[in-house]
């Protein structure tokens, strides 16, 4: 079989001419096409690549302001647990402070109870004390009781440093009746006497002394010199007993 040359070039015109048309109407418009798409896919992929980004960036600030508000609640517990524990505090301290005021208040009351019943105890002790006594003293009143405080009253004034009776009666009124001298028995002429001049020794004075008579005194002396006294008896002394046990009694 013969290579025909002429058909063999025709063959080959026709190829070229079909690649021309390929080329021209079919391969380029795909490539244009591909192309296209090509460009199309990578911007959406760009597009997505920065919405990624974007999403991790919001990601980042959504996380990183959780971290923030977590700091701001912990801020926000701790200053409330701290104001909390400071009103516990105080409130802790108003009710110690009111509690030791109640205690005060009651260790004050109880010992004002106390203090009043060891005042009535003591009163009523005295009272009866002076009861007792006024009685055992009235059964031991009698002349020989009288004599021995008569003999006491003398002494004492004997005793006195010199002029400190005049001293004090000379802060007193004068009395018109000058001194007297009140006992529950009479006193014999020797008694009267005796005292006569031991009151002119102590008072330092001729004023006349004048004797009484008092059976309320029980026993014992009373010597008075205007609004001055010495008494040795047993009246004033049960007197000043009982105001002792009152005035015990009502401090």
């Amino acid at each position: 079989m013969e290579l025909d040359w002429s058909t063999f070039a025709l063959e080959i015109l026709n190829f070229l001419v079909l690649v021309w048309i390929l080329k021209r109407f079919l391969y380029k418009p795909v490539l244009d096409v591909i192309g296209k798409r090509r460009a199309g896919i990578e911007k959406t992929l760009e597009d997505a690549k920065n919405l990624k980004a974007e999403a991790q960036g919001l990601q980042e600030r959504y996380e990183s302001r959780l971290a923030d508000w977590d700091v701001e609640r912990q801020k926000a517990r701790d200053a409330l647990a701290g104001e909390i524990e400071e009103e516990r505090t105080k409130r802790m301290s108003e009710l110690q402070t009111a509690l030791e005021q109640e205690r005060e208040k009651a260790r004050v009351a109880e010992a004002r109870r106390l203090e009043d019943l060891r005042r009535q105890t003591e009163q009523t002790a005295l009272t009866h004390s002076a009861r007792f006594v006024t009685r055992l003293l009235e059964q031991l009143s009698g002349p020989e009781l009288e004599a021995r405080l008569f003999d006491a009253m003398m002494k004492a004034l004997v005793a006195l440093p010199e002029g400190q009776v005049k001293a004090l009666i000379g802060h007193t009124e004068p009395s018109p009746d000058g001194i007297v001298v009140t006992s529950a028995f009479p006193l014999s002429e020797e008694q009267r006497g005796r005292c006569r001049d031991t009151l002119m020794r102590a008072v330092q004075t001729d004023d006349p002394v004048t004797f009484e008579v008092d059976q309320v005194l029980l026993a014992g002396l009373r010597v008075t010199v205007g609004s001055w006294a010495l008494g040795m008896n047993l009246r004033d002394e049960l007197d000043g007993f009982t105001r002792l046990a009152h005035g015990n009694g009502t401090e």
